[in-house]
């Protein structure tokens, strides 16, 4: 990791707060879907129709469809003439609903097979950091046949690895920030239903794997915080990809370090398109390229990829 690595994330996050304060487009949307543990969960987003694809946004951990890097995306899908959903996971929008974790890829589905994006022809899935994990997670996981390709930008594939990294007292101010958020998500649930740490506890928390270990790993049923990264990871079931995969990752990335991705990335399984250019976790160069034929820029180079690589199949890496 480099200080350029830092320097790409914070100039990103800066780049990111000016779109966050434009009104977004699109019209709100919502589906539900009905969780063996606790009952019916209300899905959120926003939906704005253009053309026969549809590429579904999902955002990082703590994030939500209001997050800048969701807004540039969502920008540049429809420059592109194609249909965007940016997809809140459960509690994401501070509804109660619920929370989720690294591997739960019923919002995805759900999202999906809702009525607004029934009709579509054919659907794509991009996902920045956690989101970008739960995108390649789904793409393993019997996905919807109409699924042509998804796109992970800094996803941490290798979770034990990211905790151990993001918990380093070097990354205090990257974690402090995740954690505040994820205690806005726990407390709006705990507001509606019984949870396993009580909120001013949860809100004492000051690493990832203590926050994972107590409250995410009991709701989800996993025995613990190294049973939850173990099963979730999707780093080794890269090979089981039902559809092209696009990765995109920063050699400097202060939060997703490289060497927890090189495992994987280094000798990526056919199917999988991995990238690394300059930048930082989530923040890079406004003139970023990946060869693609279309503007510069990552959002429309991801963008055009995966309209690219849905029609060559899973081998076409």
């Amino acid at each position: 990791m480099s200080f350029a690595g830092h320097l790409w994330t914070l100039r990103g996050f800066a780049r990111r707060r000016r779109i966050e304060a434009a009104p977004p487009g699109g019209s709100p949307w919502s589906t539900e879907l009905t969780d063996p543990v606790v009952g019916r969960v209300r899905l959120s987003g926003r939906l704005e129709h253009r053309g026969p694809e549809v590429v579904v946004v999902v955002h990082g951990l703590g994030g939500c469809v209001d997050t800048g890097y969701v807004r540039w995306a969502e920008r540049a899908v429809l420059a592109a003439g194609m249909t965007c959903l940016a997809l809140n996971v459960r509690g994401a929008d501070r509804s109660g609903e619920d929370y989720f974790h690294a591997a739960l890829t019923d919002d995805i589905a759900a999202a999906l097979a809702s009525p607004e994006l029934a009709g579509y022809e054919r659907v794509f899935v991009l996902g920045y950091s956690l989101g970008g994990h739960l995108a390649l997670r789904y793409a393993t996981e019997e996905p919807d046949p109409r699924l042509g390709a998804v796109a992970a930008v800094c996803p941490p594939l290798d979770l034990a690895a990211c905790c151990q990294h993001i918990d380093r007292p070097a990354a205090v101010l990257y974690r402090r920030y995740m954690l505040a958020r994820l205690a806005e998500i726990y407390a709006a649930v705990a507001a509606r239903r019984e949870v396993p740490v009580p909120v001013a506890e949860a809100r004492r928390i000051r690493s990832q794997r203590d926050f994972d270990d107590r409250i995410v790993a009991p709701r989800h049923g996993f025995a613990g915080v190294d049973d939850y990264y173990a099963r979730a990871s999707v780093g080794p079931r890269l090979d089981r990809l039902a559809c092209p995969a696009l990765v995109v990752a920063a050699p400097g990335d202060p939060m997703v370090p490289a060497a927890s991705l090189r495992p994987f990335l280094d000798r990526a399984p056919r199917g999988v398109d991995a990238r690394w250019i300059v930048g930082g976790h989530v923040g890079f160069p406004l003139d970023a390229d990946l060869g693609e034929p279309a503007a510069p820029g990552l959002e429309s180079q991801v963008v055009s990829w995966l309209r690219r690589a849905h029609g060559f199949g899973r081998e076409w890496c």
